[in-house]
């Protein structure tokens, strides 16, 4: 007899060599939860666009960043909006999976983010620093990030699609994690030099404040996204990302009721975002 439940294929890369972190891990422990509710198979991001229509969705998890598999992405991308094909996250995200070009936007906006320019005429606008971090705007996980002195910045390619921002002193780093626009989770790094080492965070008002104003910007009515701060020496949080992609979710950080809660809300939205884009 066919099944009644829905049929997802969930993409992640579980040979990921993730600096400090297992990513594999994480997966095979989520999806053996999600399997209660959804028939589930598991497949190489280079796969996705093979096999993703004989599902219902295609949920993007640990995939890896895309810098690694640019073409195969686009391409992926490309043939899932062409045939109206169901992806958690929906690929109208605003933040890191449109490339990092929002950064550029939210300075220009006024809103508490790292000050970002992508010009070399537009980088005596930024704060003055000791140091300046350069990165590709289709990075990820550090990928193609550089530190470099004031000095540097005007032999820089800029032509080659890449962002600079002043090296923030921030006191640490600080994750606040969403399902669609119900708070989750928030973890953070208490020693700037271990950013791996995370710990559960409890946020206050304000804390939540500053998240939702991306969560906000970003119109996700579905999927997880997790909203990336530092606090500035002044005490202010600062927008680093918004990863809204694959954000990787330290999931084995928290304690059991946190995670079920978890499982519980992307059970819920996914299963919503099927039914959802099913009725139209």
């Amino acid at each position: 007899m066919p099944s009644a439940k829905p049929r997802i294929l969930y993409v992640t890369d579980l040979a990921y060599p993730a600096r400090g972190r297992r990513y594999c891990d994480e997966d095979i422990a989520l999806t053996a939860r999600l399997r209660e509710h959804f028939d589930l198979a598991l497949c190489h991001p280079l796969d996705a666009a093979a096999l993703m229509d004989s599902f219902d969705a295609v949920v993007i998890r640990n995939s890896g960043p895309v810098l690694n598999y640019q073409e195969a992405y686009e391409e992926f991308r490309a043939t899932a909006l062409a045939r109206g094909t169901r992806v958690y996250n929906p690929l109208n995200g605003r933040g890191d999976m449109a490339g990092k070009d929002y950064l550029l936007e939210l300075t220009a906006a006024g809103l508490p983010v790292i000050p970002t320019a992508d010009r070399a005429e537009d980088t005596g606008r930024l704060p003055a620093a000791d140091a300046y971090i350069v990165k590709p705007k289709l990075g990820a996980d550090s990928l193609g990030l550089r530190t470099l002195a004031p000095e540097e910045l005007a032999t820089l390619p800029y032509e080659e699609g890449i962002l600079v921002q002043p090296r923030i002193p921030f006191r640490y780093e600080v994750s606040f994690y969403f399902v669609d626009a119900a708070f989750q989770y928030a973890l953070y790094a208490p020693d700037p030099d271990r950013r791996w080492e995370l710990v559960p965070y409890e946020p206050t008002a304000a804390d939540l404040e500053f998240a939702r104003t991306f969560i906000d910007w970003n119109t996700l009515a579905h999927g997880i996204q997790r909203v990336d701060a530092c606090r500035a020496p002044d005490g202010a949080l600062l927008l680093v990302e918004l990863e809204d992609l694959n954000p990787y979710l330290s999931l084995d950080l928290v304690d059991a009721q946190t995670r079920d809660a978890f499982v519980a809300a992307m059970v819920e939205s996914v299963g919503g975002f099927v039914e959802g884009s099913a009725a139209r």
